[in-house]
């Protein structure tokens, strides 16, 4: 596929920003402190949020501000709706954080998935989460937060980072999803133009192993429900022989927009030598 298919790190790189107080270690309590709370909200666990904000905290929002307690309270209501409703009730994932912390202080931000059932259909919405916290009497706790919706551009870099984990990965059920069907790759090895089929077979059939995917120089320029996004991409690996393999690629997506969608219609890569 284009570039063995490789993504994007442009905005919030998955990989996070890095200070030498906030080691790895801390960066995943980060994390799993900031996907207990979540759930905490989803069930409107009252006394688990109470722990979870501070005093004086503020969510700031195109909408307003909210104190914890009314935080809370909305936290509250919106789990008493989805027990009420279960089968129509919306879903939420976090995901692609970024964190950097000292020892008393830290910046959670990352993405938020909303899968909602629009006419019988699951649809996806995506906003973008920055958390503030502090350590008090030990604990972290969140002073402020703010956040809002992915604008098209967003979501785009985001959905190329989801390519690139992808590959990664092997996972062909991400691009039975997210190429069309009338999408067309131009190979960055042969030149060769191939389908959305044969780009899956590759996929599933390949003997390469990729160890590290890296993108840089990320453009997005979107005109209506046409979207075009370039870079380069840095892939790290093993070839079918086993020998190390280390590439740079220039590569350009298109995307079109089809009932509410953004799908890739297009993939082109350049071998950079």
């Amino acid at each position: 596929m284009k570039r063995i298919l490789a993504t994007t790190l442009l905005i919030l790189s998955a990989t996070s920003l890095s200070f030498s107080q906030c080691s790895e270690a801390d960066k995943q309590k980060l994390i799993a402190f900031d996907k207990a709370w979540g759930e905490g909200g989803q069930r409107g666990d009252k006394a688990f949020l109470q722990n979870v904000y501070a005093d004086d905290y503020t969510n700031m929002s195109p909408a307003g501000t909210l104190t914890k307690a009314q935080a809370i309270e909305n936290a509250v209501r919106d789990a008493d709706r989805r027990r009420a409703n279960p089968q129509n009730a919306d879903s939420v994932s976090h995901d692609y954080y970024v964190i950097t912390c000292t020892p008393n202080t830290a910046t959670i931000t990352h993405r938020n998935v909303v899968t909602a059932k629009v006419d019988g259909k699951e649809r996806n919405t995506y906003t973008r989460s920055v958390h503030f916290l502090e350590k008090r009497g030990g604990e972290w706790k969140v002073v402020s937060d703010a956040g809002g919706p992915l604008g098209d551009a967003g979501q785009l870099l985001y959905m190329e980072m989801e390519w690139s984990d992808a590959d990664k990965r092997g996972d062909t059920a991400w691009f039975e999803r997210n190429l069309a069907d009338d999408y067309y790759g131009v190979s960055s090895l042969t030149g060769k133009l191939t389908t959305k089929a044969e780009d899956i077979a590759e996929i599933r059939n390949r003997k390469d192993v990729i160890e590290s995917a890296v993108s840089s120089d990320m453009d997005v320029r979107v005109e209506g429900n046409t979207a075009l996004v370039t870079g380069v991409y840095r892939l790290k690996g093993r070839d079918e022989k086993g020998q190390p393999m280390d590439r740079r690629i220039r590569f350009t997506d298109v995307y079109v927009k089809r009932d509410g969608r953004w799908l890739v219609v297009a993939s082109q890569g350049t071998l950079i030598k």
